[in-house]
């Protein structure tokens, strides 16, 4: 999953003060749901194997890259690489417990979607780059920066997005099949790693692609099962506003549905998701997420032209229209449905419901789908978690380990060969699954949704310096490396401050006075994201005004304003690195001697032969890639679908406003 901004508006939590949830013998599922699960996996690994064994995955541009020639239908698993399982249960629950403006974090990804295809993957392009530190390395020169990124991505992938999605999807199993939580979490790991190891971005797209229309299917069943118990859209507003749990707590109205349940945009001061944050705070992050994120940038990166490019990003755009439709909306269904449980308040209630004392409204999903599934489809919904587990995990792992394959070690070692390159790749991820099955006692034990908590923290108060350094770096040629450096700093300063006062201060439960200080209280996360944004852009421009421009000639390809520029560009970094690895000969292993049988065994799972470790000319690397030409009747054809998507975008934001 990356990011998901809607969680700290939760208000309740599934994550509580016990570790197990408890046993339910009404949750159990069927042979028939059973065999579902195993077709799947099977589906899975014969995709993942035949995209391997077709792809290139002998030099670092196919592993990493899919060897640049994806067309735009599965460069649209962009989506499935964003939605996990944590955001099915996230979402759900956030809508169960305040409506559905949360649907908001999905509608506004298709302006930034739009924006990727158009504004960010063509300089991305021109620049010639795999990662997005790179970019910044090649934009400023310099390695502090790039460094920077490289770690902070790394530790926000690991610590954040692995964590919540293996909890999620693996809660959600624990829930529906009754699995000891570790035993389904190391099964779904291993699955996982195996094909994204053997495979790289290939595997990792296509069976995305796979698990899209998994997700999107199944979601979609219970999507009409769900309203059909409620009587349609009128009858869930009428049965979702009465939907009060038989125990409450006295005194409060913790337990009544908000009255603006069913609007977009909210008081902007005293609404839990205040319209103007909602607008353009969450843009900023948004940003951050779609335009400069490795794991869904990687997905553009890996298309076969700019063409396909921004097809994929439109038609991304499109299924992050429907979220709010198949999760948002059946998880209020759920509290319409169940109260008693979803909407609980009395902390002994909750406790024995879900496990946590605090509330239950994140099992809005999961109740949904052993209540009303029949036998068969609940085993369809239980693959669609694991589909959205996987291929968040496939895309981090991914992306992961190409931030610390060309960015990190290959600076410790520029002298190594393609082979020590591909194995490190691989290595790496086996080493975040380690990591992942490490932390997950800490999920476990994170009371009242303080790792939700966490989660929103760390993005919100990081991720807009990063926003303000890309977005000058791209529409500024001023911008230099002084002040991007410091103003990333900057940022990252009053980020930490924001978070150490956060985790400081806990909010207050439902009734009770808030006494924490006023930036706590009384600035909203996307307001502070705002503030955060404009802050770094002020010390960005102030740094380079006072400081020496960087050259004409060093900014080639490296601005929207000079992306078609046809005159060599000379490098700040010097000599290529990292874009190289894709073109270059490497040393060659063809003098090594034989190999034994299990280092050939190894070699081919890593997708290395012997003489096939040797990178592909770069005549022969897909040049039309390195293009920004496009053939005017698909250029017009995506300008209009991109035009199609905004204006079905405004019209819904309209309508629910």
């Amino acid at each position: 999953m990356f990011f998901n901004p809607l969680t700290s508006v939760v208000t309740s939590s599934f994550f509580g003060t016990t570790t197990a949830v408890p046993p339910n013998p009404h949750l159990s599922v069927d042979a028939a749901d059973i065999a579902v699960v195993v077709v799947y996996f099977i589906i899975v690994m014969v995709v993942g194997i035949w995209s391997s064994m077709r792809a290139n995955r002998s030099t670092v541009g196919g592993y990493f890259l899919a060897g640049r020639s994806m067309t735009w239908w599965p460069v649209t698993s962009l989506m499935s690489s964003n939605v996990g399982s944590g955001l099915f249960i996230g979402l759900a629950g956030t809508g169960a417990a305040g409506g559905i403006a949360v649907g908001g974090f999905e509608w506004n990804a298709a302006w930034v979607l739009v924006g990727l295809g158009w504004i960010f993957i063509p300089v991305y392009i021109s620049a010639g780059v795999i990662t997005m530190p790179e970019y910044l390395a090649k934009r400023f020169g310099g390695q502090r920066i790039r460094m920077y990124m490289s770690v902070l991505s790394l530790i926000l992938y690991i610590f954040t997005k692995i964590s919540t999605d293996i909890f999620s999807g693996a809660l959600f199993i624990q829930v529906a099949l009754g699995w000891n939580l570790y035993l389904s979490t190391g099964v779904l790991l291993l699955v996982t790693a195996v094909y994204t190891v053997a495979g790289g971005l290939a595997a990792v797209i296509y069976t995305d692609a796979l698990q899209t229309v998994i997700m999107v299917g199944g979601a979609f069943a219970l999507m009409f099962i769900a309203f059909s118990k409620v009587g349609w859209y009128e009858g869930l507003v009428d049965r979702y506003m009465s939907s009060f749990p038989s125990v409450t707590v006295a005194n409060t109205t913790c337990h009544i549905p908000r009255n603006d349940a069913f609007n977009m945009f909210r008081d902007p001061v005293s609404g839990d998701i205040p319209w103007p944050g909602l607008v353009f705070g969450l843009t900023i992050l948004a940003t951050w997420v779609w335009c400069t994120d490795q794991v869904i940038v990687q997905r553009s990166l890996s298309a076969k032209s700019l063409s396909h490019a921004k097809a994929g990003s439109v038609l991304g755009g499109y299924l992050k229209l429907l979220p709010m439709f198949f999760i948002v909306m059946p998880g209020m269904i759920s509290r319409a449905l169940f109260p008693d449980e979803v909407a609980c308040v009395d902390p002994v209630v909750c406790q024995s419901v879900c496990g946590s004392s605090v509330g239950c409204s994140n099992i809005a999903y999961p109740k949904l789908v052993v209540e009303l599934m029949p036998v068969g489809l609940r085993g369809l919904m239980l693959a669609v978690m694991l589909a959205a587990l996987m291929s968040s995990l496939t895309s981090i792992f991914n992306s992961s380990s190409t931030l610390f394959t060309l960015d990190l070690y290959h600076k410790a070692r520029p002298k190594a060969s393609e082979r020590e390159l591909m194995i490190v790749g691989r290595v790496f991820i086996l080493f975040l699954v380690c990591v992942s099955l490490l932390w997950i006692p800490v999920v476990q034990t994170a009371n009242s949704g303080q790792l939700f908590d966490y989660i929103q923290s760390m993005t919100s108060f990081l991720a807009p310096p990063i926003t303000a350094v890309f977005l000058m770096a791209i529409l500024w040629p001023r911008a230099n490396e002084q002040g991007a450096f410091w103003g990333l700093m900057t940022g990252l300063v009053v980020g930490l401050i924001r978070i150490v006062l956060e985790f400081s201060y806990s909010p207050p439960s439902c009734g009770q006075p808030d006494h924490r200080p006023t930036v706590l209280s009384d600035v909203h996360y996307l307001y502070f994201a705002l503030i955060l944004f404009a802050l770094t852009c002020l010390i960005i421009v102030a740094v380079s005004l006072a400081t020496a421009p960087i050259s004409e000639e060093h900014l080639r390809r490296l601005t929207w304003w000079s992306r078609h520029c046809l005159e060599p560009r000379i490098d700040l970094t010097g000599p290529q690195v990292t874009s190289d690895l894709v073109n270059f000969h490497l040393s060659s292993d063809s003098d090594r001697l034989p190999d034994s049988k299990w280092q050939r065994a190894v070699l081919w799972l890593c997708g290395l032969t012997g003489q096939g470790s040797q990178s592909v000319h770069p005549d022969t690397e897909n040049q039309e890639f390195a293009s920004l030409q496009e053939k005017p009747l698909w250029r017009r054809v995506c300008n209009v679908n991109a035009l199609l998507l905004l204006t079905v975008n405004v019209f819904l934001w309209g309508y629910f406003a």
